[in-house]
């Protein structure tokens, strides 16, 4: 068994800019014995979401504040290698909030036993909180019904892309906006959305008219700023805007400005609610369950970009502010 690990450990706060190489510090630390109750996880995948920028900041308030020294925060499968009568086997692999860690000692409370016919990683992508955001957002805040228009900016990321293709099953019309010519071709003919915008070429405002002359019924937004005011002035009556992220925020590290165009709101009737996911948790196992079973009939594809290497993991969460990743990123150990 190991006696030592090697972790990631935040040294930098990244408000007011992007993340830094020396805003992490890699360092090797004594693992303790497990005692009682308690097992040695060994992680064999991280998983990573624009929000951790929010939490090394300490901007976001749902979570504890985190100090520097601290091990980063962070999602991870991981394989139970010795149990000290823990709650979970030698063999068995577990998933939840690990931190970027190699090996841990736990009691394995918050975790969660890998249980899916589909690829373990999975648990992290489709079936994990992106999966899990995608849902909650759309069904419980944007409530679609079919025959609505829902357009989905950020519509190429690992939410994003999972979002239109829920629409589609509730019978709605899915419009995405992504970056650049290849992305918008990969919603189509992949992703079964019914049309893309490339926010790159300009004029969003005119291209969501273009193609939503009525009015867009739901709104599913993951980058704020620019592209949120461009959707805001194109709701139908009585519309519903869903705020889930704003990945044009995080280089900045400041919240953005409230958009122009929110009186819209006023002239259409329409409302405007953010969530956090973590209030539908009594609901993810059966949640789950209904997204395992669109990914086996066919209704619902999901993309994972897996980097390699725990010590890229700096830059395996980069590559989520530069628009690089495909789908769910994920760094295999």
């Amino acid at each position: 068994m190991p006696t030592t690990t090697r972790q990631w450990l935040l040294n930098g706060h990244p408000r007011g800019r992007g993340i830094a190489e020396d805003d992490f510090k890699l360092a090797e630390t004594q693992l303790p014995d497990p005692g009682p109750g308690e097992m040695v996880l060994a992680t064999r995948y991280l998983g990573f979401d624009p929000a951790q920028k929010g939490w090394m900041e300490n901007i976001a308030d749902y979570v504890a504040p985190m100090a520097i020294g601290d091990v980063m925060r962070g999602s991870g499968i991981c394989e139970v290698v010795e149990s000290n009568g823990g709650k979970f086997a030698v063999g068995d692999f577990v998933f939840g909030t690990t931190g970027w860690t190699e090996y841990l000692v736990t009691d394995g409370k918050e975790l969660t036993k890998v249980e899916t016919d589909l690829s373990p990683t999975a648990v992290l992508s489709v079936l994990g909180t992106t999966g899990l955001t995608a849902y909650c957002g759309l069904f419980k805040v944007g409530k679609p019904v079919a025959g609505d228009t829902v357009l989905v900016s950020g519509a190429a990321g690992a939410t994003g892309s999972i979002v239109g293709q829920l629409a589609k099953i509730a019978g709605c019309r899915a419009v995405g906006i992504a970056g650049g010519a290849e992305k918008c071709e990969w919603l189509v003919k992949e992703a079964g959305y019914d049309a893309a915008i490339d926010y790159k070429a300009g004029n969003v405002k005119a291209q969501i008219k273009e193609l939503c002359p009525p009015g867009v019924d739901v709104i599913y937004d993951n980058v704020g700023g620019a592209i949120l005011n461009d959707m805001l002035a194109c709701i139908a009556t009585g519309a519903r805007v869903v705020i889930c992220g704003g990945i044009s925020r995080y280089e900045t590290g400041s919240l953005p400005a409230g958009p122009e165009n929110y009186f819209n709101l006023v002239f259409r009737r329409g409302t405007m609610a953010g969530f956090i996911v973590l209030d539908w948790a009594s609901e993810f196992p059966g949640i789950r369950k209904r997204l395992e079973g669109f990914v086996k009939d066919g209704s619902l594809k999901y993309q994972e970009d897996i980097q390699h290497g725990f010590e890229n993991a700096p830059d395996t969460l980069q590559r989520l502010f530069t628009g690089k990743n495909r789908g769910k990123q994920m760094l295999k150990l």
